[in-house]
Order: C-alpha cells, then sequence, then structure tokens
C-alpha cells in the first residue's frame, strides 16, 4: 500500500465548491462543472488518482 503524504483538499475552504438543493447531488464544484454525491475533491481523486488542481482557497476572514 502506497502511502500518501500530500494534504487532502478541503472543498468547504475552496472557493469553487458550491452546496445544491438536490438531494441526489448535494455538491458542486463551479470550476470543473459538475454535481456529486460525494465531496468533489473526493470524486476527482477517486475517478483521475491525483488531487484536484482547481482548488482556490477563499480569502481569510480578517478578525
Amino acid at each position: 500500500m502506497k502511502e500518501n503524504n500530500q494534504k487532502r483538499i478541503n472543498c468547504f475552504d475552496c472557493i469553487h465548491l458550491q452546496i445544491t438543493w438536490q438531494p441526489a447531488t448535494p455538491y458542486a464544484c463551479k470550476a470543473i462543472g459538475f454535481r456529486s454525491k460525494m465531496i468533489p475533491s473526493l470524486e476527482v481523486f477517486k475517478n483521475s488518482g491525483t488531487q484536484c488542481m482547481r482548488f482556490a482557497p477563499k480569502p481569510k476572514v480578517k478578525q
């Protein structure tokens, strides 16, 4: 089994994540243009074997 030294991408920190109203596909990625039952970064990894290349972090909130 291979070790994965890369950090997992968290779609909830990405500007492209969209929550839909469809129960069958509650998550969407605006950058790639698809909807999924799983978090989009997991769907991308499952299908391509690589981390999502479209991840763009949300701006930090100043407190």
